[in-house]
C-alpha cells in the first residue's frame, strides 16, 4: 500500500511540475502514473548498473556524479514513457532534483517497515 501511495505522491509532483515549470510536460494522471511507475524499475534495475561502471567518476566527483545519474534516470524514463516529456536540460535537471526531494522526504516521513521488522 505505501509503494502504491508512493507512486501516487511521486505522479502528483510530475503534474505539479508540469503545471509550472515550462518545458516538463506531462498529458494527464495516467502518464503521471505510468511514469512513475517507470521511473521506480529504472532507477531499481538500470542505475545500479551505472552506478558500478561509474564509480570510479563518482568517487573522483565525491559523490556529485549521483546527481548526473539521477538525471540520466528521469531523461531515460521521458524517453520511455508516452505522454511524459522534458524538453530541455534546464527542466530536466530541476525536475530531477525536485524529485528527488519529494521521494526523500517521503523516506523520512513514511516508516519502513521492514526495518522496523528486524528491530
Amino acid at each position: 500500500m505505501k509503494t502504491l501511495l508512493h507512486f501516487v505522491v511521486v505522479a502528483a509532483t510530475m503534474m505539479v511540475l508540469a503545471q509550472n515549470l515550462p518545458g516538463f510536460h506531462v498529458t494527464g494522471w495516467g502518464a503521471a502514473l505510468i511514469a512513475a511507475v517507470v521511473l521506480a524499475f529504472v532507477n531499481a534495475i538500470v542505475k545500479p548498473i551505472l552506478f558500478l561502471l561509474t564509480l570510479p567518476l563518482t568517487i573522483l566527483t565525491l559523490g556529485a556524479f549521483l546527481f548526473v545519474l539521477n538525471v540520466l534516470m528521469l531523461w531515460l524514463t521521458q524517453w520511455l514513457v508516452p505522454g511524459f516529456d522534458i524538453h530541455g536540460v534546464g527542466p530536466l535537471l530541476l525536475g530531477s532534483v525536485i524529485l528527488s526531494i519529494v521521494s526523500m522526504i517521503w523516506k523520512s516521513v513514511v516508516p519502513d517497515q521492514e526495518r522496523d521488522e528486524k528491530r
